[in-house]
């Protein structure tokens, strides 16, 4: 077999094969085999078929047919590994010549995976959000803890902001009651905005027994989208009461004695949270700096299949579990179907030249991932999958996506090196030091600039 190379662009090459008839011989032999087992010729037993009957049969046409086809993804591979390319998704093949005795030609268009330069990363600097934890946050967090253990009880008055109220609804359109419009006990907190626009204003000052009609636009239903005419009866108001800010309280919502120690124990945990959302911020900045520096050409066809995936997995994954169509998310985002478009372009852009960077930058420092670490990343990815670390890992296995989860470990903790790199400073000026953090944390900054698609190669 002979083959060459040409580079169509950075990240595309047509390779040309030639090959001598010989060489086809397996592929012809399995090509009479199979079709022996496929074909019925009366005096002859099944599978017993002679070459020369197939050809008249049935044409010799049809038996090169398939055993080009039985050779072709091994001469590919052959081909593939001479040019020493790296090839991404199927490739586009074209029979250029088939002279039966003589010789096979044919060419292989296919995108490749980018040459690419890691650039000088030890001068990025970016800036971050300082980590400071007021008194107000940490009384907004203990105030939260009390909602929490609030109390009802029955009143006899009009119902007031913060109430809860227990409410029968009747919706009408054009003067009919909806089928799917009416609905009794719903117990309903004033000024949660949990239910329809203008209930708040229609239930406040009502007593029990009181009722009120307003209009209001459904957001759901039979009729969603349309106005209605609401009547609204309340049927009890019940005034919510909050525990006292004491020691008492600490000992009932925490394992703490004293509320000192809980409004501590909420500063220490608003804290982490700042820092690893500090760490997060960090991680993404460095990433967006890292990719400034760098030339990477992104193949059009890979392109596009990322962005009709991006696509899917909103459309049929995210919204489907929502409830919701591309059209009414796209109505709430505020967002033409372009400026939709040209931001999912954009993302998918970045995925993949994040994926193209951190690749090789794993392979030039050489990065490797060990058992644990594996383990680590499957247990989060399981956890967020809903699935069980052993159902995920048969999930995993069988789907042939081990390698797929290496990458992402391997590719954060090639982010992590950059980053350990890297000037980081907060809004105060004094310098984050991040080279503790955990790399699994920049797997996931690196998880949601890619996307749930892989950049496969295929050969």
């Amino acid at each position: 077999m002979k083959s060459a190379v040409e580079t169509l662009n950075p990240t595309r090459v047509r390779l040309t094969v030639e090959v001598p008839f010989e060489e086809l011989k397996d592929s012809l032999d399995a090509a009479y085999k199979k079709i022996n087992q496929q074909v019925t010729v009366k005096g002859f037993r099944k599978g017993k078929i002679p070459a020369r009957v197939i050809d008249q049969r049935f044409g010799r046409g049809a038996v090169l047919e398939e055993a080009v086809n039985d050779a072709l993804p091994k001469l590919y591979t052959e081909a593939v590994n001479e040019a020493e390319v790296n090839p991404l998704g199927q490739p586009e093949v074209d029979i250029t010549e088939l002279k039966d005795g003589e010789k096979l030609a044919f060419t292989a268009e296919v995108d490749i995976r980018p040459a690419i330069e890691i650039p000088d990363y030890s001068g990025i600097e970016v800036e971050v959000d300082a980590v400071e934890v007021t008194d107000e946050d940490v009384e907004k967090s203990v105030e939260q803890l009390r909602e929490r253990f609030a109390s009802t009880n029955p009143v006899e008055r009009a119902a007031a902001e913060g109430d809860v109220v227990t409410i029968d609804l009747e919706a009408k359109v054009d003067g009919e009651v909806l089928p799917d419009g009416v609905a009794s006990g719903v117990s309903y907190t004033i000024g949660s905005g949990e239910l329809l626009d203008g209930i708040d204003e229609a239930v406040t000052g009502l007593e029990a027994g009181g009722e009120a009609t307003f209009t209001s636009q459904l957001k759901g239903g039979s009729a969603e989208g349309k106005d209605a005419e609401v009547t609204v009866k309340v049927t009890a108001v019940a005034a919510r009461e909050l525990p006292e800010l004491d020691d008492e309280f600490a000992q009932m919502a925490s394992e703490f004695d004293t509320l000192d120690e809980l409004k501590a124990d909420s500063r220490k945990r608003l804290e982490n949270m700042k820092q690893f959302d500090q760490a997060t911020q960090a991680q993404e900045r460095v990433l967006e700096k890292f990719l400034e520096l760098a030339e990477i050409p992104v193949p059009e066809k890979l392109l596009e299949d990322e962005i009709n995936t991006r696509k899917h997995n909103l459309e049929h994954h995210q919204l489907g579990q929502m409830g919701l169509t591309l059209e009414k998310y796209l109505e709430f985002q505020g967002k033409t179907v372009e400026e939709f478009d040209a931001e999912t372009k954009e993302q998918a852009v970045k995925g993949i030249k994040t994926q193209f960077l951190l690749d090789e930058l794993v392979s030039k420092e050489q990065l490797n991932v060990d058992q644990e670490e594996l383990t680590e990343h499957l247990m989060r990815r399981a956890a967020s999958s809903g699935m069980s670390p052993d159902q995920f890992a048969q999930a995993v296995v069988q789907g042939g996506q081990v390698p797929m989860l290496v990458g992402e470990v391997a590719r954060g903790k090639a982010l992590a090196v950059v980053v350990e790199a890297a000037k980081v400073v907060d809004t105060n000026g004094d310098v984050v030091d991040l080279s503790d953090e955990d790399d699994e944390q920049a797997t996931e900054t690196v998880e949601a600039v890619t996307g749930d698609a892989e950049v496969a190669e295929e050969k």
